[in-house]
């Protein structure tokens, strides 16, 4: 193994939390080590070096992060601890709030944590290629770590192929970049009277993943995350972030996660004065590998995105948008 050890923090933040959070968490996590990687909830850290200077095991260390974070700024956690930054982070989505998952770093241990889970918790593995893979009985890690690689990358492409095979072992060769947070774009929809109809908060999403969409395909980016921010009648909002399983600048996609986020709030009949959607961690869109949670249904509303991007560069953006959002004959208004 890699004799590294890494912390994945996700914090605890409420939405309308001071601006500034961020940045005060960040120099908090930098008293600890240099090597901080701030992302959108949480933080990952390096803690290779650290250990020796404060004297303490990478669990010490994080049951002290942790308790600072608390008694500073009122942030409570969840953290994983392994030798990779792919390890960390799964074992961190698994953990309550205020604990801690350390996965030690050998062979035996990393198994023991990986073979169990399903295939779809690995990085990479959208709905289509956790489909795929259950049609051969590939329905966990270790499931797929018994199959050799040239056989994964018969049935998902040799790139795709390969990154799934050293995930499956456990095996990460990505860094903790303590450069500063990658940019996001947002746009915001305000109903004119509060909405109780999930199924305007449903256009009202499409209408703004149609235009991050947009504004993501001119500018030649991509987003590896979608964040919603639901704000209701009463002045509270509710903020939900989901990372995609591909980085992506399509509508489509876009939409698709909004609505899962959406979905997983249970909102029912709320009242909802506006949402807010934004797109992270944006980066070149050259930098994009092949889309595996596309379903063949997708290739015709993609070509037409394509036209629908060439005719709104010469004609402006209200002449062709979604059919769904032509209803009444208006789009959502900004």
């Amino acid at each position: 193994m890699s004799g590294r050890h890494i912390l994945r923090l996700s914090f605890d933040l409420s939405p309308d939390a001071d601006a500034e959070l961020p940045e005060q968490l960040r120099r908090l996590l930098e008293d600890f080590t240099p090597r901080v990687q701030l992302l959108e909830g949480g933080a990952l850290l390096d803690l290779t070096g650290a250990m020796r200077w404060w004297q303490r095991d990478a669990r010490g260390i994080t049951e002290l992060v942790q308790l600072r974070a608390l008694a500073y700024f009122g942030v409570r956690s969840s953290a994983g601890v392994a030798g990779n930054p792919m390890l960390a982070t799964m074992a961190c989505a698994l953990t309550p709030l205020g604990r801690r998952t350390v996965i030690d770093d050998s062979p035996e241990a990393v198994a023991a944590f990986l073979r169990p889970r399903p295939v779809r918790e690995l990085p990479g593995v959208g709905g289509k290629t956790a489909r795929l893979l259950g049609e051969y009985g590939l329905h966990s890690v270790g499931d797929v770590a018994d199959v050799p690689q040239h056989t994964l990358q018969r049935l998902l492409g040799a790139r795709a192929g390969r990154a799934l095979h050293e995930h499956a072992h456990g095996r990460d060769t990505t860094v903790v970049d303590p450069t500063p947070n990658p940019a996001s774009l947002s746009t915001e929809h305000r109903f004119s009277r509060d909405e109780l109809d999930p199924a305007e908060h449903r256009r009202a999403m499409l209408a703004l993943a149609d235009e991050l969409g947009a504004r993501l395909r001119a500018t030649g980016q991509i987003a590896s995350g979608v964040t919603c921010t639901i704000r209701y009648a009463d002045g509270s909002a509710t903020r939900r972030s989901r990372i995609l399983p591909e980085a992506t600048q399509h509508t489509l996609l876009l939409a698709r996660t909004a609505y899962a986020v959406y979905d997983s709030l249970g909102l029912q009949r709320a009242r909802v004065r506006g949402i807010v959607l934004r797109a992270d961690a944006l980066r070149p869109a050259a930098r994009a590998t092949r889309q595996l949670a596309l379903d063949a249904g997708d290739d015709k509303p993609l070509a037409l995105e394509a036209v629908a991007d060439r005719a709104r560069a010469r004609y402006g953006h209200q002449v062709i948008y979604p059919a769904a959002l032509a209803i009444n004959s208006r789009r959502p208004a900004k």
